[in-house]
């Protein structure tokens, strides 16, 4: 045989002894994430459930839409001569917002004073004559005839005064709109027209919009209207209107009315709510979350959202008891013994101190039914909790059925081990390393 055969066969007898070692010589099997001897806890952060008083909601989608919106149009023609207003500003109910040039109006309205005086004067001469015709003294010398014509002609010139006084009175208000104002409070938008043009009475100067109250149309799902109608007649609802990250932009929002019909092709219906809107956070045809409070459930148990882990039966959580759960073997056996080593009081049990005296809790996997949300970060359970219980929040992927635990609060840090732990961890360590 050559010697590079025999470099390759010694090789490979190498390589095949390592393998061997390996095999029989090495450590042991590493523990899983869930896998902790007798006297290693797992720390966990633990919540107990509440019972609080939960309000319901039911959250919808809408439309911000103002209380009036009026298009400010002149009801007399004529050149603009300015405006006065801010675009964007407020304005308030009767405020001069612009000027025509009234010089036209003015003209008719003194023709019409004109033609008054004059017919106040040809009435004051009928009267006199049918005065003169009326006295005894020249009564018998005037034909009846001429009576009855005298008469009639007063009463002509008294209807002409009367519709020249109805005349003045139209020119005046026809003068009056030459000053446009603002019909409502509200804001102003963006001027259509500038001073110096002649306008119409078709032209819109500018379009004012009342936001204070302002109303908020938003849908909800059909199935919901018995409960929504059911809940107005208990009382007044609130509403309030939530921004892209679900915080409260505004919530002294009332419900105001509920629609008539579901539409059959999206099977919700309609409501208006009302706001004040007294910080001006919300805009005519703005997009709104909105949030209806229908109920309150009183009593309901409480836990936070990171509690409830998603299964394959189901929704469950890490529950905290004093002794390992009925089946786990394991558990059992670590519990016993280490009720043994107390009993015995040892001189490791003495060395471990007071953190070997706390009673060992555990943790067993329980199934629970969620029933909505409470607040932002907390879930409903109808079933499989009580008051009082202590279910795991954080560091469940460390856990398995069974396994000894630390409970500590939010926040809180786990302590340092101790010489007796770090002492036992290098024996089990020493153990695994002679197997």
């Amino acid at each position: 045989m050559s010697r590079k055969k025999w470099i390759l066969t010694l090789v490979g007898v190498l390589i095949v002894a390592f393998i061997l070692w390996r095999i029989f010589a090495g450590p042991g099997k590493s523990k899983g994430p869930g896998e902790f001897g007798m006297d290693t806890a797992v720390p966990v952060t633990v919540v107990p459930v509440a019972a609080q008083n939960v309000p319901i909601y039911l959250t919808g989608a809408g439309t911000v839409q103002a209380l009036n919106t009026v298009s400010v149009q002149p009801q007399v023609g004529g050149q603009l001569l300015k405006l006065d207003f801010v675009e964007g500003g407020e304005v308030k109910k009767g405020q001069v917002l612009a000027e025509i040039d009234p010089r036209t109006l003015q003209a008719q309205l003194d023709q019409a004073t004109a033609k008054r005086a004059q017919d106040q004067t040809q009435l004051a001469t009928a009267k006199a004559n049918l005065e003169r015709s009326s006295n005894p003294k020249y009564a018998p010398y005037v034909a009846e005839i001429d009576r009855i014509t005298q008469k009639n002609t007063v009463a002509q010139w008294q209807a002409a005064v009367a519709a020249d006084n109805a005349s003045i009175a139209d020119t005046r208000v026809q003068l009056g709109f030459t000053r446009i104002v603002s019909p409502i409070d509200g804001v102003a938008g963006i001027r259509q027209v500038d001073p110096g043009n002649v306008i119409t009475t078709t032209t819109t100067i500018v379009t004012v919009t009342q936001m204070h109250p302002i109303y908020v149309l938003f849908t909800l799902a059909g199935k919901y209207l018995d409960e929504v109608r059911a809940a107005q007649a208990n009382g007044t609802l609130n509403v309030a209107i939530l921004n892209a990250d679900n915080n409260v932009l505004e919530d002294d929002g009332t419900l105001i009315a509920i629609g008539n019909q579901i539409d059959p092709n999206t099977s919700t219906f309609q409501l208006k709510a009302e706001f004040p809107n007294a910080s001006n956070q919300l805009f005519p045809g703005q997009y709104a979350n909105t949030r209806l409070k229908v109920s309150t459930n009183s009593g309901a148990l409480v836990v936070p959202a990171a509690a409830v882990q998603r299964g394959p039966n189901g929704d469950y959580v890490w529950l905290i008891t004093d002794k390992p759960p009925p089946g786990t073997e394991k558990n059992e056996t670590d519990a016993k013994a280490g009720a043994d080593k107390k009993a015995r009081g040892g001189a490791r049990g003495k060395q471990q101190g007071a953190a070997d005296n706390k009673p060992a809790k555990y943790v067993a996997m329980q199934a629970v039914v969620t029933g909505g949300e409470a607040g932002d970060n907390g879930l409903i359970v109808t079933s499989g909790l009580k008051a009082g219980d202590q279910v795991v929040t954080a560091g469940q992927f460390r856990l398995k059925q069974g396994t000894k635990v630390t409970p500590m609060k939010p926040g809180e840090v786990p302590a340092p081990p101790t010489t007796a732990e770090m002492k036992a961890a290098m024996s089990s360590s020493g153990r695994g390393r002679r197997r």
